[in-house]
């Protein structure tokens, strides 16, 4: 049965950061996911999930400066000791959230010539987060992010993706399967997970192409949590899409699955 956490950097927007916790709760969600914790301490926010019976179920290492438009710094050369400054900042957050899952950006590449040079950053920096997480029993997930949202990110595909993690060679790297990104920019979304199942460590949904809520659009997602059940996905799927109109209201989709599949 798919178990589905929130994601509070794009759901419940009508409230602050931290209201969005209790939100998520009523609305029957049991666990949470969102970009960055950083603008509050690991105790507050940890408080919130302790509150609302909630599970934290992923986050992402600091991005560099977000809002000057970076996006990552995990192939940035010259960012290697404010990366692995980073990690451990994230990991200090995980200890006291509680979640076993890391996102690491890649970051923005800014011509394909530097491409060799921008890779061979990201193989070291991620053997290294993979390492450091590993000795706390976190996994580190990369994330392939489509051109039209993210024009330049580093990482496009799905195997992409799982060449770059049977590069760094560390067990506990992991690629994180937006079904969202995927479909943009590659389709047949389905071989595509059953083809690498063994190498994803955290499902993401959003309907596409409006990135709004999965029963809006093109994707069939009734189908799609079916096979992620065949395929024995135990972990948690990440809501991460913008509400088209009020968030509560636009979880129908959720009670219906819920409805129609009981636990």
């Amino acid at each position: 049965m798919p178990r589905f956490a929130a994601n509070l950097s794009m759901l419940y927007p009508q409230h602050d950061f931290l209201d969005r916790f209790a939100a998520a709760a009523a609305d029957g969600f049991e666990a949470v996911e969102y970009l960055f914790p950083y603008d509050f301490t690991a105790a507050e926010i940890k408080q919130r999930l302790v509150d609302n019976k909630l599970t934290q179920a992923l986050f992402n290492a600091p991005p560099g400066d977000w809002a000057k438009g970076e996006r990552g710094i995990a192939s940035l050369p010259g960012r290697e000791e404010e990366f692995r400054a980073g990690i451990q900042k994230a990991l200090e957050y995980a200890a006291v959230l509680g979640n076993d899952r890391v996102h690491v950006m890649a970051g923005l590449l800014p011509s394909e010539d530097l491409r060799e040079k921008h890779h061979a950053v990201y193989i070291e920096n991620l053997r290294y987060a993979a390492q450091e997480a590993a000795k706390v029993g976190v996994t580190v997930l990369i994330e392939p992010i489509n051109t039209r949202d993210m024009p330049g990110f580093f990482l496009n595909r799905q195997d992409q993706g799982q060449a770059v993690c049977k590069e760094v060679g560390e067990a506990n790297l992991k690629v994180q399967f937006d079904f969202y990104h995927c479909q943009i920019v590659e389709g047949d979304v389905i071989s595509k997970l059953r083809r690498d199942f063994a190498g994803v460590g955290h499902i993401q949904i959003a309907g596409v192409p409006d990135r709004h809520e999965p029963n809006l659009g093109e994707v069939n997602y009734p189908w799609i949590f079916e096979e992620i059940d065949r395929l024995g996905y135990t972990g948690w799927i990440g809501c991460e899409y913008r509400p088209k109109g009020d968030t509560s209201e636009g979880l129908q989709w959720l009670r219906d699955w819920k409805a129609a599949n009981p636990a």
